[in-house]
């Protein structure tokens, strides 16, 4: 039976808005002799939910709120949740950058983390330096981190740059050399959050493959953050979703990313009081509707047929508009874009004179599934609204090749009208 190498129990962590610090004095003794006295904070009671949309009325939060799980050796682990769940301060407490306010945490193991750009890196020092430094750090001795030099520099591609001080990376060259410095340095535990998306698409996939053999051929415990759905499907057999600091589920990814992508989808097309949105504002999503080619409403597409996507935006009137752009997005159920529409392929240039837009689609491809809708909006180049998997819609199964079966889901996102012919 595999050993319990991560012990969360029950922790929860609390900040106070806006301020360095509890913001008193009298507030840090009180604290101070409540934790000595093995007391909780005296001011736990006063904190409220993680909830971003909601203006605070005591000024403190709960930036994480009784979470509690295990993570045996050799276990691969991700770690969900929008924008301000709490993921990263999770990491941190793992990592022992931060204490918890209340709960306890049991490590058993060298841990190495990658939580931000440059984490861990003398700005001063050289690339050299620093890679001598993270191992005397983590116990090594310099035999050992000879030993692994040469791979540390040739996985991150900076052999040129390996005696120019780090302050004159840019942020890819400091996330791939940060990697490469916790991946071989041989921690039985790897935390990795999500600055990998720095990086390029070609380091994602080494950096993914990594932690892959890390684990695979190595038996060492890896913990995941990332919004990348493919890679977490890939690497992580198991994920736990957080969602406003507290954690809502523990399961199979793919269950995970279902959940998440979904949890603030809806079949309803009214925009105006969705609160997961980020934009200036001033111009709005206000609904966003599906018809067929008889102008009647639907959330059950099939693939082939015609439809039209309704768009109506509201101006709150003080921004006058000369060029206007917004996007649709089509995704499917593990976040990844599958079709793009946008006004910026047309040669028109809209403004804020029209508020009312119809998109007419010509045969959907789209194969049987579930899918979501991202809604994306800028006026004279400034972000006004974006909303993130906003609407939810079904591509139901059906004959579609008159061969007496129906099509599944689980045969790619596109569905090609083609028809196979004997050849004499």
């Amino acid at each position: 039976m595999a050993k319990t190498v991560i012990s969360v129990d029950s922790i929860s962590k609390m900040y106070d808005l806006g301020i360095v610090g509890t913001g008193t004095l009298s507030r840090d003794l009180n604290r101070a002799w409540a934790q000595m006295r093995g007391k909780p904070d005296p001011y736990a009671t006063l904190a409220e939910i993680n909830d971003r949309t909601v203006t605070s009325k005591t000024g403190s939060v709960w930036a994480l709120k009784d979470v509690s799980f295990d993570v045996v050796e050799g276990e691969v682990l991700g770690i969900i949740g929008k924008n301000g769940a709490g993921k990263s301060t999770l990491l941190k407490i793992l990592s022992q950058i931060t204490a918890p306010s209340t709960g306890e945490i049991n490590i058993r193991g060298r841990v190495a983390s990658l939580l931000e750009v440059g984490t861990g890196m003398h700005p001063e020092m050289t690339a050299r330096q620093n890679i001598y430094l993270n191992g005397s750090i983590m116990g090594m001795t310099r035999h050992e981190v000879n030993s692994k030099f040469d791979e540390i520099v040739d996985f991150a591609g900076v052999a040129k740059y390996v005696d120019t001080p780090i302050k004159r990376f840019s942020s890819g060259m400091k996330v791939r050399l940060g990697f490469s410095v916790a991946a071989f340095l041989e921690p039985e535990i790897l935390i990795v959050d999500e600055v990998l998306a720095v990086g390029d698409a070609e380091f994602q996939r080494k950096a993914v493959g990594k932690m892959q053999d890390v684990n695979n051929n190595e038996g060492r415990t890896v913990l995941f953050v990332s919004h990348n759905m493919t890679a977490l499907l890939n690497l992580c057999p198991e994920s736990i979703y957080l969602e406003k600091g507290m954690m809502i589920g523990r399961g199979k990814t793919e269950t995970i990313i279902r959940r998440h992508i979904t949890s603030d989808a809806s079949f309803s097309s009214n925009l105006a009081d969705n609160q997961s949105r980020i934009g200036v504002g001033q111009i709005r999503f206000a609904d966003f509707r599906i018809l067929d080619k008889e102008g009647l409403i639907c959330t059950d597409l099939k693939s082939w047929e015609d439809y039209f996507f309704d768009i109506i935006l509201s101006n709150d009137g003080k921004l006058a508009i000369k060029d206007l752009r917004f996007d649709i997005g089509i995704n499917n159920y593990q976040g990844e874009r599958v079709a793009w529409i946008s006004t910026s392929n047309q040669l028109e240039v809209f403004d804020h004179t029209c508020l009312k837009y119809r998109v007419s689609l010509k045969s959907l491809p789209l194969s049987p599934g579930e899918y979501t809708v991202t809604l994306y909006c800028e006026a004279d180049g400034e972000k006004q609204d974006w909303l993130q998997y906003s609407i939810k819609f079904n591509v139901i199964e059906c004959d579609y090749y008159l061969s007496g079966k129906s099509i599944k889901s689980n045969q790619g996102n596109i569905l090609l009208n083609y028809k196979i012919n004997r050849k004499e």
